[in-house]
């Protein structure tokens, strides 16, 4: 039996999909051009499509003999084992090939925001936190370990990472973002990309692009972002990401820019990622996105309509579900409104992909290899070192932390002995298992409580809740002052709830007019304050929220970003002195609720000065993070060079830990360009590199500066490094500098192109 040219691996894939291709009838085309929602039984026998107001009445068993390009959350739709569903996944798999003619399974898709969105499977910090450690290798390997336990039950494509930059923190869905830097969020992305596509799953950069500038923060509100701030805040962590990551799929955002929805977009789509960027993998609808075009983006009249603009933008696969690339695209290129071409070219993708992933072969198998455990040893090992390593403390002004061992604490907040608290809204129990409050939550999340009575038992811990997260109840306020008043220390354990569309404070659909902490939390927070006993603040939350009227009144402040299922335990070790605190700001605080609704990204107009009553000023700035230890930042080599608009020049200091315990410390590198031809931030980071000293030790720390570092939009569109005067300044934060080396960049406007540089190499080497 002769196999044909598309089922022989030895081949090229761009050469088994051109013969398979021309085997296929069209109505087999566009089926690989859709998914379908379904969810796994929970006996393992297969899985059941789902239906959704936005979804077609269809036929399954009909539906398979065409083929399928994808299913939808088969593990992230409700609870099942783990096992079960790799084997009601394989069972579906091995039916759709053998509907077909041509025998292709369908590529299996999941969320892993922050963690694979499975029953049973680790909870990690959320994606914020992975910001604050400043810390890419322990994220590509958070990315490594989510990949592999995706793949060992059947799963090809991860909805991952989120690359949107914070513009304006009352917007629900910070806590899914790295940050609100773009050199931040694309290292630490592109460390997540390379650790989930190593594992052999495909990375999905989303949302591209704009979605996170939206107007007033609202959910899919239209973004009324300028090329610049596109150009050079918006869109660089994509393109780190598949440039360096290697990332095969992108997902096009939900909102439209100066009246063009993203969905529709040809130049974005096509124009930028594939003939500038040289982007060849997929292009996926975010859900429900291509239907959108219509319903409320009004640039489509029909569900044909919608599928012809979304086509010919660029998007390749239509999610979750079919709507308008089913049976109104194949009518449409029946009747000649549509161009087959179309078709074609997003079927091709499609079909490369499948071949990358093995399953076009004829020895493919989707039954697991071998056992399935989606919360290891070695997965809860990495959760807690990333939950300790993101823990950051803003404040500790008369070191009242690390507590004493012996020590009477009233610990008080809503957020205090909850589970949830450490969740955030893509997590498993955050997402799927509020609708299943029957089903135990299949992981260990101990709460603050719980961890902090476990890490002091010679403490005497009492407890009480105070208010709940939202509603304006303070009838517990009363209990909540008397624990206070009878301990030595207070820790109050406020901050978010995570949810979906306003059903938290925190999430997807979740945004908020100010940036004061929900409910009655801060008036819960006076009163403790007003008992005279000190108060350690401590902050679960999924964004920032404004400290200032409250500066200074706490005896120290911790913030945790919704960090996990260790996160607990880490924020325990944290007040304990178990783990000396190293996180940093991925976004600043503001000081207060409404006076600062933006980021540290800012030109000379959107800083303080005398024109406006409004200091914009945040409370502590991005990149800002305490430690129990001590550093000296010693023998900054960083004369006054000049070198030329294509040059490069070398900045190195050494840290050393004066301190008695062992600690990290974050070096971070600002640009400050003081005159260019369109207004710049006043600083933005260019490179950072976190530090590990014992006490006592050192290490010689530098950063390669190369000029491309420097390079903006300028008045032409285009990419371009302008000589003249730049400051390199090394620091703690973005407003706290230790050293500046002042550089003169000589010759002429240069074009910085798609092979510019992207990263500040760095290097650290010990010092006697």
């Amino acid at each position: 039996m002769t196999t044909a040219p598309w089922r022989d691996p030895a081949l090229p894939a761009a050469a088994r999909v051109d013969d398979l291709l021309a085997r296929m009838t069209l109505e087999e085309k566009v089926a690989q051009l859709y998914g379908v929602w379904v969810g796994a039984a929970t006996d393992g026998e297969g899985v059941a499509p789902l239906q959704h107001e936005m979804t077609s009445d269809y036929d399954w068993d009909e539906l398979i003999t065409l083929g399928l390009g994808q299913l939808t959350r088969s593990f992230g739709t409700a609870p099942v084992d783990p096992a079960l569903g790799a084997r009601a996944l394989a069972r579906a798999q091995r039916r759709i090939a053998g509907a077909g003619r041509f025998g292709i399974p369908a590529v299996a898709h999941e969320e892993c925001l922050a963690g694979f969105t499975a029953w049973g499977a680790t909870a990690y910090p959320v994606p914020l936190a992975w910001g604050a450690t400043f810390d890419p290798p322990l994220v590509e390997e958070l990315g490594r370990h989510i990949g592999h336990d995706m793949r060992s039950v059947g799963v090809h494509q991860g909805l991952a990472p989120v690359l949107d930059v914070v513009r304006d923190p009352r917007w629900g869905r910070v806590e899914e973002t790295i940050g609100e830097d773009p050199y931040l969020v694309g290292t630490v992305g592109t460390a997540y990309v390379r650790g989930l596509e190593s594992a052999g799953v495909v990375a999905t950069l989303k949302h591209f692009a704009g979605y996170a500038s939206s107007a007033g923060a609202r959910n899919l509100a239209p973004v009324r972002a300028g090329i610049r701030e596109l150009a050079d805040v918006t869109l660089p962590p994509f393109e780190m990401a598949l440039r360096e990551g290697g990332a095969r799929s992108v997902m096009a955002a939900y909102t439209e820019t100066d009246g063009v929805p993203a969905s529709a977009d040809a130049r974005l789509l096509t124009g930028l990622l594939r003939e500038e960027w040289g982007f060849t993998g997929t292009v996926v609808a975010d859900y429900f996105g291509i239907g959108f075009l219509r319903t409320l983006h009004r640039v489509a009249g029909t569900e044909t309509e919608a599928a012809h603009l979304a086509l010919r933008a660029g998007i390749d696969v239509e999610l979750p579900t079919l709507k308008c690339y089913g049976n109104p695209l194949v009518a449409a290129v029946r009747e000649g409104s549509v161009p087959e071409a179309l078709v074609d070219r997003a079927a091709r993708r499609v079909l490369t992909q499948k071949s990358e992933l093995g399953l076009l072969d004829e020895d493919w198998q989707p039954e697991p290899a071998g056992p399935v455990d989606l919360d290891s040893a070695a997965n809860r090992a990495l959760a807690r070192r990333l939950a300790e390593e993101s823990v950051v403390l803003l404040d500790n002004p008369d070191g009242l932390l690390p507590l004493a061992p012996g020590t009477r604490i009233a610990v008080v907040g809503p957020r205090a002995d909850d589970a949830l608290a450490m969740l955030g809204c893509y997590s498993f129990p955050s997402h799927v298992l509020t609708h299943h409050p029957e089903v135990p939550m299949g992981i260990d999340v101990p709460s603050v409580l719980e961890a902090l009575r476990s890490e002091l038992p010679d403490a005497k811990v009492t407890f009480a809740e105070g208010c709940g997260v939202s509603d304006p109840d303070t009838s517990g306020f009363e209990e909540a002052v008397a624990r206070t008043a009878e301990a030595d220390v207070c820790v109050a354990v406020l901050g978010d709830l995570a949810g979906l569309f306003g059903r938290g404070t925190s999430g997807e659909g979740c945004d908020v007019t100010d940036l004061r902490l929900p409910g009655v939390q801060g008036e819960l927070l006076d009163a403790l304050i007003a008992t005279g006993v000190p108060v350690v603040l401590v902050l679960l939350t999924g964004r920032p929220y404004a400290l200032g009227r409250r500066q200074g009144r706490p005896a120290a402040v911790v913030q945790a970003f919704f960090p996990g299922q260790g996160g607990g335990p880490a924020v325990a070790g944290v007040l304990s002195g178990r783990v000396n605190p190293s996180g940093r700001l991925p976004v600043s605080v503001p000081h207060v609720p409404g006076g600062q609704p933006w980021t540290y990204l800012q030109p000379p107009l959107g800083l303080a000065d005398e024109v406006s009553n409004l200091d914009p000023t945040p409370l502590y700035p991005f990149g800002h993070g305490r430690s129990y230890t001590t550093f000296a930042w010693e023998d900054f080599a960083g004369t006054d060079p000049e070198i030329g608009t294509d040059g490069s020049y070398d900045v190195s200091l050494t840290v050393r830990n004066t301190g008695d315990r062992a600690g990290a410390e974050v070096v971070q590198l600002y640009l400050h360009d003081p005159v260019a031809s369109v207004t710049r931030p006043d600083v933005r980071l260019i490179g950072y590199r976190r530090v590990e000293l014992e006490p006592g030790e050192a290490a010689r720390v530098t950063f390669r500066f190369h000029t491309d570092l420097s390079a903006f939009t300028g008045l032409s569109g285009t990419r371009v490094v302008e000589p003249g005067a730049l400051e390199l300044r090394l620091a703690a934060s973005s407003a706290d500098v230790r050293h500046t080396a002042r550089l003169n960049l000589t010759g002429p406007v240069r074009e910085a192109g798609a092979d510019r540089m992207l990263r500040c190499e760095t290097a650290v080497t010990a010092v006697g």
